[in-house]
């Protein structure tokens, strides 16, 4: 690497410093230069004159070992690092991949890497594990013939993992707020399932179906998937495309084979994500295979000839006007909740969730961002979050160390984030205002005049 600097101004600064190397005052003017400017050479250049002393701060001295490192100047790192270091690990590392000796490199990068996540090469890691070759190391002597294994390490499990994702098993713990919905679910669904006896016992049947209704983002799907760790049941996510086809009478077929698994898999819990896809009001269905699905589908939930003892039929949808009215009828979706945007605390449980086991500083005030963040959805404070998180992030990589989340970073995605209910709620307003037969947007109205947006 050359140790000519990049920047004019920083020529007359290490000019300066080569006069007087030991003025502390001004080997801060240089280094603060050098890594606002990410010039490796300048850098290289005033730690040549100054030596480690340069180094005095630790934040300054990871920024400074990180920017040697990604210019491979792996020599100068080793000798100004501690030898149990991530940066010295890393270098190392480095080192005896390039020696050949690639296990002992791969668990030199492994420590380096749990030591300081900051230091993370995908590039580094992809020759490491042998998927990536570099073209040095094909050229070292003695290398003899390699073999690329990029395209021969994924086995089965790997094509059941990419084809149905594994998720792990929520409760209602993991949900924050929604203590009603929640309370709702418990008497009508989970009750029954953990206690079959008693109900048997009032001759009070297992089962049964909710609607859920509400802005998107507020935690439907999170509470059906919540509602099927709290049964301990199986739990069936049926997407549109599970049951949709182009020919006549396949996606009958289909909808009647995902209740016939549910059925003899009982206890089970089958969610309907955007339920009007398939339970759409008929009268404004332009085809006579839409209205035939409907019918379908109410069969599969309470005809003559179903047993849905033990299961359990969740529907979630963000247009409740748009399904057709016979689903309402008690035997079929029995209950109908409306999932509101979270309020105040239901805003801080579900943050105290997302920042959770997060790297974080100690001035988060969550009570703070609960306020601020008034008509937010749970996604939308997930979006916060992750925000904020990218800007920790990019501050971690230009440092070389992990920097925590810090109440400034969330400040600033404040700022660049917005809530997406205000759309929904005006609509839903007008449903419930004109369109609202036997009180069924009840729970609307309330939450509009309750939150002042009536």
């Amino acid at each position: 690497m050359s140790d000519t600097p990049a920047n004019p101004l920083l020529t007359d600064l290490l000019a300066a410093l080569a006069a007087s190397p030991d003025n502390p005052a001004l080997g801060a003017l240089v280094l603060n230069a050098c890594l606002s400017g990410a010039d490796a050479a300048a850098l290289g250049r005033a730690l040549d004159l100054s030596g480690p002393a340069l180094l005095a701060d630790p934040a300054q001295r990871d920024a400074a070992l990180a920017l040697l490192l990604r210019q491979r100047d792996d020599e100068r790192v080793l000798r100004l690092a501690a030898p149990d270091s991530a940066a010295a690990l890393f270098a190392r590392a480095r080192q005896r991949l390039d020696a050949g000796a690639r296990d002992e490199a791969r668990a030199l990068y492994q420590q380096a890497v749990a030591l300081n996540p900051a230091l993370e090469d995908a590039a580094l890691a992809s020759e490491l594990s042998g998927k990536v070759i570099s073209l040095a190391a094909a050229r070292r002597p003695g290398a003899g013939a390699q073999t690329s294994i990029a395209n021969d390490d994924t086995d089965a499990d790997d094509v059941v993992r990419l084809l149905q994702p594994a998720q792990a098993r929520i409760g209602f713990a993991d949900v924050g707020g929604l203590e009603e919905v929640k309370q709702q679910i418990r008497r009508r669904i989970v009750t029954p399932f953990l206690k079959p006896s008693l109900f048997e016992r009032f001759k009070r049947r297992s089962g049964g179906g909710i609607l859920m209704y509400g802005p998107p983002g507020c935690g439907k799907t999170l509470l059906a998937r919540a509602t099927a760790g709290e049964c301990g049941a199986r739990f069936f996510n049926v997407a549109i495309t599970d049951v949709l086809d182009m020919y006549i009478g396949e996606s009958e077929r289909k909808l009647h084979a995902i209740f016939e698994a549910a059925r003899r898999q009982a206890p089970a819990v089958v969610f309907f994500d955007e339920v009007e896809a398939i339970g759409g009001k008929r009268q404004y269905s332009r085809e006579a295979t839409s209205a035939k699905l409907v019918s379908q589908f109410l069969t599969e939930l309470d005809g003559f000839a179903q047993n849905n003892s033990g299961v359990l039929i969740l529907g979630a949808t963000n247009v409740p006007w748009a399904v057709d009215a016979a689903f309402r009828r008690p035997g079929r979706f029995d209950r109908v909740l409306f999932v509101p945007p979270p309020d105040e605390p239901a805003r801080r449980a579900i943050l105290q969730l997302l920042l959770r086991e997060r790297p974080q500083a100690g001035d988060i005030d969550i009570a703070e961002l609960a306020r601020l963040s008034s008509g937010y959805s749970g996604a939308d404070l997930g979006h916060l979050v992750e925000t904020a998180i990218d800007e920790a992030i990019e501050e971690s990589i230009e440092h070389g160390r992990e920097s925590p989340l810090t109440m400034s970073h969330l400040r600033t995605a404040l700022k660049d984030t917005r809530s997406t209910t205000l759309e929904w709620l005006t609509t839903a307003r007008n449903h419930a205002r004109y369109a609202n037969q036997g009180g069924q947007y009840d729970e609307v109205l309330e939450f509009l005049k309750r939150h002042g947006a009536g």
